[in-house]
């Protein structure tokens, strides 16, 4: 049996790749943030099965802290976004759970 190696010394690590907020450089792919409660309007949903899906679909996004669907079943419901994003990855998010993001 060998003895526990005791690490007497931490790597450095740029600043920038550390994924420290005090101390890195901002990403050059950052989210341009949108207001808190975003509001958006989509077609296409006739359930809450369609609701969980669009809001597991959002969320999923980075930096988006909630997605809440109010459903108005064969018509436009509304998606209230909060949290950074961008209208084309909620576009892109709603699209690929097989609704449509249309204009308010």
């Amino acid at each position: 049996m060998s003895a526990p190696q005791v690490r007497t010394e931490l790597p450095i690590v740029a600043a920038e790749t550390a994924g420290c907020s005090c101390c890195s450089t901002p990403s050059a792919k950052q989210l341009s943030p949108q207001a808190e409660g975003t509001e958006y309007s989509v077609t296409g949903l006739t359930c809450g099965h369609c609701v969980q899906t669009v809001e597991k679909a959002v969320s999923a996004l980075d930096g988006v802290t909630s997605a809440a669907v109010e459903l108005v079943a064969g018509g436009t419901s509304l998606l209230s976004v909060s949290g950074p994003h961008t209208e084309a990855s909620v576009r892109d998010a709603v699209a690929a759970a097989g609704y449509s993001l249309t204009s308010r």
